[in-house]
């Protein structure tokens, strides 16, 4: 008989959803444009949030919706965008569900040993600006 082994990957620590928050916030400030960033674990529990206060109010809501769309998809949220456009698989996905789901780029799965271990989620930019902030987040912290 064979068994097989499932080598679990380490999950998202606090140390590493700080680095990430840590990153993104200094690519957003290097362009400078004012954010929230929102990490969130597997189970899509809050590990990290930080709004500038200079950021838009909205920013904290968006980035967290996007972190968990991300999360939730295990997908970029800027490649779900035409997805939900009406004729597309998820057009009513957006409103289907209790949690809302937000499919504007700034949301980013974060992997490690190809597992999904949590998400960030960047709001305050326009949104490839948010993108860019969460993939070079995401980078930094491999």
């Amino acid at each position: 008989m064979t068994t097989a082994t499932t080598i679990a990957a380490a999950p998202l620590s606090t140390q590493d959803a700080e680095a990430l928050l840590d990153a993104a916030r200094r690519a957003a400030e290097a362009a400078g444009v004012t954010v929230a960033v929102t990490v969130l674990d597997a189970g899509g529990h809050l590990l990290a949030f930080r709004r500038d206060d200079r950021a838009v109010l909205i920013a904290g809501e968006t980035s967290t919706r996007k972190a968990y769309t991300a999360l939730q998809l295990n997908a970029p949220t800027a490649d779900l965008v035409a997805a939900v456009q009406p004729g597309g698989p998820f057009h009513t996905l957006p409103t289907a569900l209790d949690r809302p789901l937000l499919f504007i780029a700034g949301g980013v799965p974060v992997h490690r040993d190809g597992r999904l271990i949590g998400s960030i989620g960047v709001g305050g930019g326009a949104p490839e600006q948010d993108h860019d902030f969460a993939v070079e987040a995401v980078r930094a912290l491999s």
